[in-house]
């Protein structure tokens, strides 16, 4: 029963993240965040049907991209922070999610998602902080 809730949650979170305005072309930044979500999708529908190999791919693929260039959209202490903090859970998702585990990978899913969340707090109490530098918000992509 707590993982159906678990993944309602998580469903939610990720379906409000994927809300964009189709009248504003995507930036380069934007395409980025997309593919994540499109990973962090797949993760949940291979939680929902037990599909271990899904899941692995997936979550392999958030910590390649977390390795990219691209990743880096602030250079803070605490941004490296939460991005080292993904790549720890997304890799203990892809070793759970090998192992079959899916009490673990759901755990870890949850653990990537609140990583998700925390980060994308910094990074608009950056932007607020940033009130001269009206380029910020746009380049990152997060509605405010």
């Amino acid at each position: 029963m707590r993982c159906s809730t678990a993944l309602t949650l998580i469903l939610g979170v990720v379906v409000s993240l994927n809300t964009t305005d189709a009248e504003q072309p995507e930036k380069p930044v934007e395409t980025f965040m997309h593919a994540k979500l499109a990973h962090s999708q797949s993760i949940l529908e291979g939680l929902a049907v037990e599909d271990f190999d899904q899941i692995a791919k997936s979550s392999q693929a958030l910590t390649l991209l977390s390795e990219e260039a691209g990743w880096n959209v602030l250079q803070t202490a605490e941004y490296a922070h939460h991005s080292e903090l993904f790549r720890r859970n997304t890799r203990a998702l892809t070793e759970t999610a090998r192992r079959q585990n899916l009490e673990g990978a759901t755990l870890a899913f949850i653990q990537v998602t609140l990583n998700c969340v925390e980060c994308h707090k910094h990074i608009r109490s950056v932007q607020q902080a940033r009130l001269d530098s009206p380029a910020l918000p746009s380049r990152l992509g997060v509605v405010q």
